[in-house]
């Protein structure tokens, strides 16, 4: 919160929270890509990392791919969906990526 102390720090400025950058992640996703209709929650995620820091002034965008898809064997009418999401700043810098698991409605 301190620019000055920031520059003393082994970032050497000013940096956003990894899990505030987990918040914004989740809430682009909320808001762009997942079907608020299909879902019925998350059973977690895998592969959490936080690459580089986010710093004041980055744009954020959020980039997704399904990695698998499975049928539950107890509910055959839920799917469990591993997404692999990838956080990229304006020049296209790997800032945070993570592997969820979401459960989804069938058809």
């Amino acid at each position: 919160l301190d620019e000055e102390a920031a520059t003393q720090t082994i970032f050497g400025g000013l940096i956003a929270s990894g899990w505030h950058t987990g918040a914004m992640l989740i809430r682009m996703l909320n808001d762009h890509s997942i079907p608020r209709a299909a879902t019925t929650g998350a059973l977690g995620f895998d592969d959490l990392k936080w690459v580089k820091p986010v710093r004041p002034g980055d744009v954020l965008t959020v980039e997704t791919r399904v990695l698998e898809k499975t049928e539950s064997r107890s509910r055959p009418e839920i799917g469990v969906v591993k997404v692999e999401s990838r956080v990229l700043n304006q020049d296209e810098e790997l800032k945070m990526s993570l592997v969820s698991i979401v459960l989804y409605r069938r058809r």
